[in-house]
């Protein structure tokens, strides 16, 4: 299996003491999104997790032990960093400190198992195309030879953005294709392997690949491992990732970016925040007397053979 820390909140910035405990364990209990009182339990051992991906703004607080999990277990990391500043992403440093821990953590890990993120891309009076192109240039100069690839979206307009995001301006089809022409000219410039994440158009013209950006081709490339050719099921209409399970939970992001999609707003999170235990398996509370604990299911995408190889050395 494939285990997710994580899509829906950002675990390494906020939640690292817990992370770290629940691998010192050996396992952890997720919540389910839909059905709140469904709980499903993960082991956290080599022999059951084909490759953990990490999801995050800010690689920092893990730094220093990170070689706990990377020593164990396969590993891709991708890491955002995006053109906005605190009045779009309060919780998150700025671009300049963002550059150097990336670069720190991929000469811990490896640059094959470091992703750029630059998404989502979208557009208000002050962050304009012109200067995303600016900024991404800006990034790509230092993160090249650091990273494996960057991966880049455009922003989906939810309605609950009209409320905490009154000042998006909706992104036009001039609006995608101008972007993405810039930013595949400076990849390539770099060096820099682009490729979009989601139900995007198509911008091969440009020298961008539609592809997931969790694959099975990914993340066997990057740990030297090969997977069974499987279906990837991805995480929603459009998606090309290969499925995996998420450990995090739904309003407990404490970053506050205003277009986040995990968010329903941002009260919530602060309220989830307060109960988050870091000694508990849950990420945020506790199991109930009420709660369905159940087995998470952990079949191994691997060919055989290939757990052995744990721990190479990128």
């Amino acid at each position: 299996m494939i285990l997710n820390i994580s899509g829906r909140t950002d675990i390494v910035n906020h939640y690292a003491d817990w992370l770290f405990r629940r691998f010192e364990e050996g396992y952890v209990l997720s919540r389910n999104s839909l059905f709140a009182n469904s709980v499903r339990r993960y082991e956290l051992t080599p022999d059951k997790v084909d490759c953990l991906i990490f999801g995050s703004k800010n690689y920092a607080p893990v730094l220093q032990r990170i070689h706990e999990i990377t020593e164990r277990f396969h590993t891709y990391f991708y890491y955002t960093i995006t053109a906005y500043g605190r009045d779009v992403e309060p919780g998150v440093p700025d671009i300049d400190t963002s550059i150097a821990t990336l670069i720190k953590l991929s000469e811990i890990v490896g640059a094959r198992r470091v992703a750029w993120r630059y998404d989502p891309v979208l557009l208000t009076s002050n962050y304009t195309g012109a200067l995303h192109l600016e900024t991404f240039e800006y990034i790509a100069d230092r993160l090249a030879g650091h990273i494996d690839r960057c991966i880049f979206s455009f922003v989906e307009m939810y309605r609950k953005h009209e409320v905490n995001f009154p000042e998006l301006i909706a992104l036009q089809d001039e609006d995608k294709d101008n972007i993405a022409r810039g930013l595949g000219a400076i990849a390539a410039k770099y060096g820099i392997p682009l490729q979009t994440c989601g139900p995007e158009e198509n911008y091969a013209q440009y020298g961008i690949k539609t592809s997931g950006c969790v694959t099975l081709d990914i993340l066997g490339r990057a740990n030297d491992i090969q997977f069974r050719e499987l279906k990837h099921r991805g995480f929603r209409e459009g998606c090309h990732c290969m499925e995996s399970r998420d450990i995090g939970a739904l309003n407990s992001c404490p970053n506050g970016c205003k277009y986040c999609y995990a968010n329903k707003n941002a009260q919530l999170p602060r309220e989830n925040y307060l109960l988050h235990d870091p000694e508990s398996p849950l990420l945020i509370g506790r199991l109930k007397p009420s709660d369905n604990l159940q087995q998470g299911m952990q079949k191994s995408f691997l060919k055989q053979g290939h757990q052995a190889q744990v721990g190479k050395t990128v």
